[in-house]
């Protein structure tokens, strides 16, 4: 486990959204992107009748639908070990194979960086 003080103070900015967004909606995971102007979207799982998203594939969603080009880095906080692949996959999608995501617990506390390759 990797505390998040090793993080940038903009790695960390993230994490604590996408920590603030599970929170609040009192969902199961919650995200933040920030893309390649510097402004952040953050998202909670989307679990509709019709519509299922990770949050991550939201905050992603919401960063294209607001005009995003590219993606510096991602977040995610879960109980999970690990981003799953069609996560990786939304933010290689709009942000290339290179592009961080970081993975902390419920408690903020980052688990793995990975690139989104």
């Amino acid at each position: 486990m990797t505390d998040t003080t090793e993080l940038d103070a903009e790695d960390r900015k993230i994490v604590t959204l996408a920590r603030s967004a599970r929170a609040r909606n009192g969902v199961p995971e919650g995200a933040a992107v920030r893309d390649e102007t510097g402004r952040t979207y953050v998202a909670g799982t989307v679990a509709l009748e019709s519509l299922k998203l990770s949050a991550l594939r939201t905050a992603v969603a919401m960063a294209v639908a607001s005009g995003a080009t590219s993606l510096e880095a991602a977040a995610v906080v879960s109980a999970a070990e690990t981003p799953s692949d069609d996560d990786r996959a939304a933010v290689r999608d709009l942000g290339g194979p290179d592009t961080p995501v970081l993975l902390a617990g419920p408690d903020g506390t980052l688990r793995v960086r990975v690139t989104a390759g």
